[in-house]
């Protein structure tokens, strides 16, 4: 099992577009491959074999690989931001679309000319830093078909089922969740103080009315930095307000956003 896991693996480490592709490459060469080199597979599975003994492994299985690799001396500190704190972005994305092949785990979706889209999704979280060309990426929590749930899993849900697991887990890193409009919401943001973060969410005029409302002809903190680089000098204007609600209701979470 440990030379099948490590195959699936050393593909994407590899960056090659074809399972059968890679297996060739690696078999080519001066006797030995980089399969056995780089990751001790004595013999290299088929990709079909692969699959058919890791479909069924859950994924939670493979967390504890994304944490360990946090534990490495001096690989956080490069990262850290905003006086010793960890920024960590969550995101959606899809990692498979089909009109034709589907299974129980595919979430669905109408298109305009009625036919349905069966897809693949899952919340990925990974620690970013402002100005660093690498990503640190975390467990992901896989958007699927809930046991019990009437309505279909999203985004939303999936980043709460992230932090329940994974959240205290990493308080002492400090985090900084960073998320688009969709997590700027109240469960959200309660979450997250929940397992002992903190976070910067975009929020659009359009979904987020209150907030609009507040910032209209509202005067605005301001701060102003100077860059002098090349003979060039850029100005960056930062505008804020504080203790601003998220939504009209009165266990509203306030902040400046």
């Amino acid at each position: 099992m440990a030379a099948i896991g490590l195959s699936a693996f050393s593909l994407f480490f590899m960056g090659s577009p074809s399972f059968l592709a890679h297996q060739r490459a690696l078999a080519e060469g001066q006797g030995r491959s980089n399969c056995q080199t780089l990751f001790g597979i004595a013999a290299i599975p088929s990709d079909n074999y692969i699959r058919q003994m890791l479909d069924g492994a859950p994924t939670a299985a493979f967390d504890g690989l994304f944490l360990k690799t946090l534990e490495t001396p001096g690989l956080l500190a490069p990262f850290q931001r905003l006086g010793g704190r960890t920024p960590i972005a969550l995101d959606g994305t899809e990692h498979h679309c089909s009109r034709k092949i589907h299974c129980p785990r595919c979430l669905t979706r109408k298109r305009a000319n009625g036919g349905t889209e069966y897809f693949h999704a899952f919340l990925g979280a990974s620690i970013v830093a402002q100005g660093h060309q690498h990503v640190l990426p975390l467990p992901p929590e896989f958007i699927v078909p809930q046991d019990g749930a009437a309505k279909q899993d999203c985004e939303r849900n999936a980043a709460k089922r992230w932090l329940a697991r994974h959240g205290a887990s990493l308080a002492h890193l400090r985090p900084v969740f960073l998320g688009d409009d969709l997590f700027a919401c109240q469960p959200i943001a309660a979450d997250i103080q929940a397992a002992g973060g903190n976070f910067i969410l975009t929020s659009k005029p359009s979904s987020h009315r209150t907030i609009s409302e507040y910032l209209y002809g509202a005067t605005l903190a301001e701060h102003r930095e100077t860059v002098l680089k090349r003979g060039k000098r850029t100005t960056t204007v930062y505008h804020w307000l504080a203790d601003v609600p998220l939504r009209d209701r009165a266990d509203v979470i306030a902040h400046g956003w």
